[in-house]
């Protein structure tokens, strides 16, 4: 049970920083009103493989950031820019335990999915005003699992190893037609 806490407690923190991609939308009005680049803040991250973000069909805004391994999410975790957003969002409150304590140190790559949700009506005119805005935050960790198919690219960056993983270039699908 304290383990399963701890997970839980480490993937709330680590969602402090993940999963604000409102900033990602608002990345112009961001800028002007001095709110940080998370996705910037990211890829600057030693460690860090990809990011990407998006929208879901619900609503949810989303950021995707592929880390090499642990130490590398931890690396995030300890950075200033992930350091100011814990200090804004959480008050100075710090988190039971040491952060990722669940997660395995096997050298495996980490997916973080950091989703957000904000009514259409209440975006944020600050980086004060982004924390009240919110009514949805969460963050997920995931491991490659073997096996696979990607054909003429992967949603993952091709740095992300994936055991098993089939890849087959895009023109390849071209003699599939031809028979």
């Amino acid at each position: 049970m304290t383990r399963m806490i701890r997970e839980v407690a480490a993937a709330a923190a680590l969602s402090l920083v993940l999963a604000l991609p409102a900033i990602v939308t608002l990345r112009a009005q961001a800028a002007e009103k001095g709110m940080p680049d998370l996705i910037a803040a990211l890829k600057s991250t030693p460690g860090v493989l990809g990011v990407d973000a998006a929208r879901t069909m619900s609503g949810k805004q989303a950021i995707f950031a592929w880390f090499e391994n642990k130490k590398a999410a931890l690396a995030w975790y300890y950075s200033d820019a992930h350091q100011a957003l814990v200090m804004q969002f959480a008050g100075g409150k710090t988190r039971p335990g040491e952060p990722l304590a669940g997660v395995p140190d096997d050298g495996r790559p980490i997916l973080a999915i950091a989703s957000l949700t904000m009514p259409d009506s209440a975006a944020p005119k600050s980086a004060g005003e982004l924390r009240t805005a919110v009514t949805q935050i969460a963050i997920e960790l995931y491991a490659p699992l073997p096996g696979g198919l990607a054909v003429g690219g992967r949603f993952a960056p091709s740095s992300v190893s994936v055991p098993g993983m089939i890849e087959v270039p895009v023109d390849a699908l071209a003699h599939i037609g031809s028979r």
